[in-house]
C-alpha cells in the first residue's frame, strides 16, 4: 500500500512545492528547497521502477474511487522508465543552478523565484502525463507542463525569447486543441476516459469514421507537441533563445514525454492492429521520420548558433525514435524507447555544456567559440563526448539506439532503411566536428581569450549526464533490458 501511495506522491510533492517557492523568494532558500523536492521525486521514481520490474503493474485509485469511475494512476515498465529519467534529469539540471556564478544568472534576479515555481510545475505536468491512466488527465497535465514551459522560455533577458515563447504558445495551443478534440471523440464512442477500459471498449465497438477522425486529431496534435517533422517549427527558436537551464531541461524531457503519449495512445489504447494494419500508420511514420532525420540534420550543419544547431539535431533525433515505433516490432520499439532515455542523457549534457559556455562567453555563436577548448577544456571535453554519443560511436549510449534500429530494419529485410540510418550518422559527424574543430583547433576569439573554466557546480552535473552516456553505452543490459520489458507490454507479449 505504501508503494502504491508513491504514485500519488510523485505528483503531489512537486505540485505543492511549486507555489511555496513564491513564498520563499530568496535565491539560496528557494534553490535548496526546489533541489530537495526534485531529488525526492527522483527517489520515488527509482522505488517505483524497482517495484514494477519485480511485481508488475502498480496502480493507485485517487480518492478510493475504483477505475474506470475514478481517476487511476498506473505505473508499468514504460511509464516507470520515463518517470525515472524525467525526474532524474530534472534534479540534475536544477542542481547545476547553484547559489552564484551559474547559468541561473541568465535570468534577472527579480524573476528567479518564478523560474523555480514554473520549473516544478513543468516537472509536475510531465510526470503527471506519464503516470496517469485517465485520458482527460493527460490533457490537464499536458497543459500544466505547456503553460509553465511558455513562461520558462520567456524568463530570459534576451529580446528574442518572448517571440519564441509566443510561437511555442500558438503551436502548442493548436496541438493541445487537436488532442482534446480527439479525446472528446473517443469519449463519445466509448463513454469512458480510463485508458485501459477504453482499449477494451474500442475492441468491441465499431467506431468507423469517428475512430478514424479521433486517431487523426490525436496523431497530429501529439506530432506538434513532440516536434515531429514537419510539425517542428516552434522548437528551434524555443531552444535557441530560452535560458540555458530551461533548454537543457525541456530538450531532455518535454519532447520525450510527448513521444511517450504517442506510444501510449497507439499501442495501449487503439492497438497495433487498428493503427498499423488497418490505417497503415507505420509507413507514414517511417516516411516522416526518415525525411526529418535527413532534412533536420542537413539544416543543423549550416547553423552558427550552437543551441539552434542542437535544436535541429533534436528534430532529427525524434525521427530516430519515431522510426523505431514505425516498425511495430519488439526490436523496433526497444530502439525507440531506449533512444528516449539515451537522447535525454546526451542532449541534456550537450545543452548543459552550452550553458557553461554561455556563462563565460555570453554567446554560443560558433565564431565566438573559436579556441574556447583551451580556456574551458573540461566543458568542451564534455561537449565532445556528448557529440560522440549523438553520432552513435561505439561505447556510447547513442550507438545502442542505432544498433537496435538497424537490427529492427534488417529483421524485416528493409536494407535501404538500415543503410539510411548509417548514412544519417555521417551528417551528425559534420555538425559535431564543426564545433570540435572550432573549439580546439582555431585561434581564440576575442571573447574566448577572456574566458575561464565553468564553476564546479555546473561541471559536475554536466559530467554526470555525459558520463551516463558512456556508462549506458557499455552497460547496455540495464536500459535496453527495461526498454525490452516495456516493448513487450506495449505489444502485449506479456500481461
Amino acid at each position: 500500500m505504501i508503494k502504491q501511495n508513491l504514485l500519488a506522491l510523485q505528483i503531489v510533492i512537486p505540485l505543492i512545492a511549486a507555489p511555496l517557492c513564491i513564498l520563499l523568494r530568496r535565491r539560496a532558500l528557494v534553490w535548496g528547497f526546489a533541489v530537495l523536492v526534485c531529488w525526492l521525486t527522483f527517489g520515488i521514481s527509482v522505488v517505483l521502477l524497482r517495484q514494477v520490474l519485480e511485481t508488475g503493474l502498480v496502480s493507485y485509485e485517487m480518492g478510493g474511487w475504483a477505475a474506470p469511475w475514478g481517476i487511476e494512476y498506473r505505473a508499468d515498465p514504460l511509464s516507470a522508465f520515463v518517470l525515472l529519467f524525467v525526474s532524474g534529469i530534472g534534479a540534475i539540471v536544477l542542481s547545476s543552478a547553484g547559489l552564484k556564478d551559474t547559468a541561473l544568472d541568465e535570468i534577472p534576479v527579480s524573476r528567479q523565484y518564478l523560474f523555480f515555481t514554473l520549473y516544478l510545475l513543468c516537472l509536475t505536468g510531465l510526470l503527471g502525463i506519464t503516470i496517469t491512466g485517465d485520458l482527460f488527465n493527460v490533457f490537464v497535465f499536458l497543459e500544466i507542463s505547456a503553460l509553465s514551459s511558455y513562461g520558462l522560455i520567456g524568463l530570459g533577458g534576451r529580446r528574442q525569447a518572448l517571440p519564441a515563447a509566443f510561437q511555442y504558445l500558438v503551436m502548442g495551443t493548436i496541438g493541445a486543441t487537436f488532442i482534446l478534440i480527439g479525446i472528446g471523440l473517443m469519449y463519445m464512442m466509448t463513454g469512458t476516459l480510463n485508458m485501459a477500459d477504453m482499449a477494451e471498449r474500442l475492441v468491441m465497438a465499431d467506431g468507423g469514421r469517428t475512430a478514424l477522425v479521433a486517431f487523426g486529431f490525436l496523431t497530429v496534435g501529439i506530432g506538434i507537441k513532440m516536434a515531429l517533422f514537419p510539425l517542428h517549427i516552434w522548437l528551434p527558436n524555443a531552444y535557441a533563445y530560452a535560458p540555458s537551464l530551461v533548454t537543457a531541461f525541456l530538450a531532455a524531457t518535454a519532447t520525450k514525454v510527448s513521444v511517450y503519449i504517442l506510444l501510449r495512445f497507439v499501442f495501449s489504447v487503439f492497438g497495433v492492429t487498428f493503427a498499423f494494419e488497418t490505417l497503415g500508420l507505420g509507413g507514414v511514420l517511417m516516411f516522416l521520420s526518415l525525411l526529418g532525420i535527413f532534412v533536420a540534420s542537413t539544416v543543423a550543419i549550416f547553423q552558427t548558433n550552437i543551441k539552434r544547431m542542437l535544436a535541429y539535431s533534436s528534430v532529427a533525433q525524434i525521427g530516430y525514435m519515431v522510426l523505431g515505433i514505425s516498425f511495430a516490432s519488439t526490436t523496433g520499439l526497444v530502439a525507440g524507447i531506449v533512444h528516449l532515455f539515451n537522447h535525454a542523457l546526451i542532449k541534456g549534457g550537450l545543452f548543459m555544456a552550452m550553458g557553461c559556455v554561455m556563462l563565460r562567453l555570453k554567446s554560443v555563436d560558433i565564431e565566438d567559440m573559436a579556441g574556447i577548448g583551451r580556456k574551458m577544456p573540461f566543458t568542451m571535453a564534455a561537449w565532445a563526448v556528448g557529440g560522440l554519443g549523438l553520432i552513435g560511436i561505439p561505447a556510447t549510449a547513442g550507438f545502442i539506439s542505432k544498433w537496435y534500429l538497424i537490427r529492427a530494419a534488417l529483421e524485416q529485410n528493409w536494407w535501404i532503411v538500415a543503410v539510411m540510418v548509417l548514412i544519417s550518422s555521417l551528417l551528425a559527424v559534420i555538425y559535431v566536428w564543426r564545433v570540435i574543430e572550432t573549439a580546439f583547433f582555431k585561434e581564440p576569439s576575442a571573447r574566448a581569450r577572456e574566458a575561464r573554466e565553468a564553476p564546479l557546480s555546473m561541471l559536475l552535473p554536466t559530467w554526470v549526464l555525459v558520463g551516463a552516456t558512456l556508462f549506458f553505452g557499455v552497460m547496455t543490459s540495464t536500459s535496453a533490458g527495461v526498454a525490452g520489458r516495456a516493448a513487450e507490454v506495449l505489444l502485449r507479449v506479456i500481461p
